[in-house]
């Protein structure tokens, strides 16, 4: 689902024509080299340099061609000394982030180069990252890989557009960003949006399509609860079609994420939200495979970011969830709400949803809820995971990274563990890096996001590159 990122590669070259055509198959052999071995991956599509670049002309020309075929990041590639206006001119044109590489031979003046650029670079204030050695060494190419996966999410933030169904929950001002300052900083937009349009939607959702997908749940969800209040076959079509309404907006406006407020409005009068954020998130639905979309509940804009520079980092699901108890005798975490947890976190399966399905009971929605529907509860699957939150301190953005795993247990014990907070709702059981104090002193709201696997790496680099400090809680 996740579609390849686009990287432009220029190599510099000498001005002095001669050392330029001596060294001009030297140059464009480096260059295959990075080409090829990131279109092995199928994670690339390359748009390489056409010649290696020794006139400020072809500085020009070549940076605009990157620019035209809508590359992501560039990278300016050193092999041979060459002289750094050529950086300089280039930059004016080819699209950032930019990664300066060198190769790593002694009888060749690479590194030179690259020294010499990045000097006029950092004169000129302009951002970029660096990087030597051979892309065949798998650690460096691991380096250069996580640079491009940072910098391609920073570059598909800009030009965004984020829905906000309904606006500021419950009091809480972290879930209120800066609209100029997310313009400004990220280059997204923000789309205000009334809540009764969700109802006003799916309210136009065809009868078939309402009842296909009631029986798709019906036969894969491993359990519902019906109680004939909260929780009815009425009250959980009225949810799905809450999903098609969404669904409708979201293609009409053109939205890339969203938040909806849900509390007070739709949890009072009309049913929550849970079913509609569950399957937004997740990678398929009863129509078949999707790509995901951010759905942050309580309509929370900073954990919507961060939920989108994950889901743009990954192209996988992203949890969303309350930092709600620590068991200290268990030595975890119990990261729960009512909200967004996507099935996916119950199995941990991109493409088989009845390997997630069948370990997710629909509960009738607790007292907090008046108006009723299906709570989407779950276990998350054990596995190490990256958590993260984006805040602001004096309205200055920084990033919060907590390494941690997600803990399983046996289904007796969890029922036995969840039913201390909320039974009705998901829990992921988490374990941390860090150890309890540390976290609840340092991490900066209530609201935690993340995504399973190692994605330190790449988070440092997309605030890099987006000028935000980095705290990792270790």
């Amino acid at each position: 689902m996740k579609t390849k990122i686009k990287v432009g590669i220029l190599t510099m070259s000498d001005g002095r024509y001669y050392l330029h055509d001596e060294y001009k198959e030297l140059n464009m052999q480096y260059q295959s080299e990075i080409a090829q071995r990131l279109e092995r991956t199928g994670e690339y599509e390359v748009i390489q340099g056409s010649v290696p670049i020794h006139t400020n002309e072809e500085a020009k020309t070549e940076a605009m061609r990157l620019q035209r075929e809508g590359v992501e990041a560039t990278i300016f590639n050193y092999v041979i000394w060459c002289y750094p206006q050529f950086t300089a001119v280039a930059q004016n044109f080819a699209p950032g982030p930019y990664l300066l590489f060198s190769n790593l031979h002694p009888s060749e003046c690479g590194m030179v180069g690259m020294m010499a650029a990045a000097g006029t670079l950092d004169q000129l204030g302009v951002k970029y990252s660096r990087l030597w050695g051979t892309v065949k060494d798998d650690k460096v190419f691991a380096k250069m890989t996580s640079f491009l996966k940072a910098a391609a999410a920073v570059s598909r933030l800009k030009g965004s557009t984020f829905g906000n169904f309904g606006g500021r929950p419950l009091g809480m001002y972290t879930a209120v960003a800066n609209v100029e300052q997310w313009q400004k900083q990220f280059g997204i937009d923000v789309e205000n949006i009334e809540q009764d349009d969700i109802i006003r939607a799916g309210e136009e959702t065809e009868e078939g399509k309402v009842e296909q997908a009631f029986a798709w749940l019906t036969d894969k969800v491993g359990e519902i609860k019906y109680d004939g209040q909260g929780l009815t076959p009425e009250k959980l079509k009225l949810q799905i079609r809450s999903y098609y309404g969404l669904q409708k907006i979201i293609k009409e406006r053109k939205l890339d994420f969203i938040g909806i407020k849900a509390h007070g409005d739709l949890t009072d009068r009309y049913a929550t939200m849970d079913i509609a954020e569950a399957f937004l998130n997740d990678p398929y639905d009863w129509d078949g495979p999707h790509e995901p979309i951010v759905a942050a509940t309580e309509s929370d804009m900073d954990g919507a970011l961060t939920m989108q520079i994950f889901k743009l980092l990954t192209g996988s699901p992203v949890l969303f969830a309350d930092v709600r108890h620590y068991d200290k005798d268990n030595d975890v975490w119990f990261f729960s709400n009512s909200g967004t947890h996507a099935t996916y976190f119950a199995g941990k399966d991109m493409n088989n949803p009845d390997e997630n399905l069948k370990n997710v009971t629909f509960y009738p929605e607790t007292h907090y809820y008046p108006a009723g529907g299906a709570s989407v509860q779950h276990f998350a699957k054990g596995g190490k995971v990256t958590l993260a939150r984006l805040a602001r301190k004096n309205g200055n953005y920084y990033l919060t990274i907590v390494p941690a795993e997600f803990i399983e247990f046996s289904r007796e014990k969890a029922l036995r563990l969840g039913s201390m907070t909320t039974p009705a709702w998901p829990v992921a059981f988490a374990r941390l890096e860090a150890d309890a104090d540390t976290f609840i002193s340092n991490f900066p709201c209530n609201h935690i996001h993340g995504v399973y696997g190692d994605w330190v790496r790449e988070l440092e680099m997309a605030a890099e590159i987006l000028d935000i400090p980095v705290r990792i809680l270790q």
